[in-house]
């Protein structure tokens, strides 16, 4: 486990309306294409898991969002502030993520990644999760134009154990 992980204590707790602008923040330094307010409001209102990855005094590192479907979890947005990454904090959010599913008995965990996100689809990769599709002009880019999605899913074993590899 990296040291500084080890020595500051984080913690997943509810994301609420209170936290929008910190978030925000994060969101516009950490893409190009960031949510906006509205896309958290209707997460929130729709009753999506919406949880912060905070340090000891509520410093945010990072949260991510998921809809619960039949039998899966969606996850919408997984991001972790510039300054926090390339520190394990996306593991240790995807752990949560698998972990609410092993509780909830959902039996895997889906999402889009945006085709020229390499490094985000090596996490996954890494994670096991295979890519399953793609959707053609998914993501706004530069110029007006679009990105594909590539669709990624992760089959989640039951019990209790870490990440099913």
């Amino acid at each position: 486990m990296n040291a500084l992980l080890a020595a500051q204590p984080l913690r997943l707790r509810p994301l609420k309306a209170c936290d929008l602008d910190r978030v925000l923040a994060v969101e516009q330094r950490a893409y190009s294409f960031p949510w906006t307010r509205g896309n958290f409001i209707d997460a929130l209102a729709a009753g999506y898991l919406a949880e912060l990855w905070v340090d000891a005094h509520d410093g945010l590192v990072g949260y991510h969002v998921a809809m619960v479907g039949v039998d899966e979890l969606h996850l919408l947005n997984l991001t972790v502030a510039p300054q926090w990454q390339r520190l394990g904090h996306a593991r240790s959010l995807l752990d949560a993520l698998e972990q609410h599913c092993r509780q909830h008995q959902l039996g895997s965990l889906w999402l889009e990644v945006r085709a020229g996100n390499q490094r985000a689809r090596q996490v996954y990769s890494r994670r096991g999760f295979v890519e399953v599709g793609l959707r053609r002009n998914y993501y706004p880019a530069a110029h007006g134009s679009r990105e594909d999605a590539i669709v990624m899913s992760l089959a989640i074993a039951a019990g209790a154990g870490g990440h099913q590899r």
